[in-house]
């Protein structure tokens, strides 16, 4: 059976860029899809109005949903997830609005998912490492990026190349087993849902991506971030006896 593929963006004031970060999905990718939504999370500007003509007049299907208040990073992802659970698809694929996470790598995100015992794929800037400099990663990010997934992978006994990357694709039936009401609004919650995965010994495959960084803003503040995520996965090593 043809497993329904759906494709979640995650947007926030993406007015300049939703239209061509859509655009770019590969048609080839688009005839696999069963449904594509934009969450909006009640953003300041009109990427809602953008999103909705270029649904209008696109053979993709895509869904525009504007959230009343704003849900946060990790809340707007918590509803796409429940999206796609009460939606019946099969593989949910996180894309950024922004443009930072080239949806043209969208087939080699899909592929593992070839193999049933393959419950998440990351794409991971840090495969190569020098390349997420070539592509604009400032350095700050890309020690800090190293330093935390050392750590983290420490402290769970994994090997992952990156904790840090936006870009990911789940199997829905390992998103049903994970509590995400439980889980963060805020930016923490791509390391919880990583324990989650970890927890449910589920299996991890990481694939290489380009970097790029264009003109958006961060709205990450580094050391609070830092600090939050270091303790998420201190708990999570004393809660499931990792030694």
């Amino acid at each position: 059976m043809t497993p329904k593929i759906g494709i979640l963006v995650v947007a926030y004031n993406a007015e300049s860029t939703i239209e061509e970060t859509l655009s770019r999905i590969p048609y080839e990718i688009s005839k696999k899809l069963s449904s594509i939504l934009v969450s909006d999370d009640s953003s300041m500007d009109l990427t809602h109005k953008v999103a909705l003509n270029y649904a209008n007049n696109s053979e993709l299907p895509i869904d525009v949903i504007v959230q009343p208040i704003n849900l946060g990073y990790g809340g707007n992802q918590k509803f796409g997830y429940a999206w796609a659970i009460n939606h019946d698809w099969d593989i949910v694929i996180l894309l950024h609005a922004d443009g930072q996470y080239a949806p043209e790598y969208l087939e080699e995100i899909i592929k593992p998912f070839n193999d049933p015992t393959v419950g998440a794929v990351f794409g991971s800037r840090m495969i190569i490492r020098k390349n997420a400099l070539i592509g604009g990663m400032p350095l700050y990010k890309w020690l800090g990026n190293q330093i935390l997934t050392f750590i983290q992978n420490k402290l769970t006994k994994n090997n992952l190349s990156e904790w840090h990357s936006g870009y990911r694709a789940y199997r829905v039936s390992i998103l049903k087993k994970i509590e995400l009401k439980s889980l963060s609004n805020g930016f923490r919650f791509d390391t919880q849902i990583i324990l989650e995965v970890i927890r449910l010994k589920s299996k991890i495959v990481e694939v290489p991506i380009p970097t790029f960084y264009g003109d958006e803003v961060s709205h990450v503040n580094g050391l609070k971030y830092a600090r939050e995520i270091i303790w998420d996965t201190v708990k999570f090593r004393i809660r499931n006896g990792v030694s």
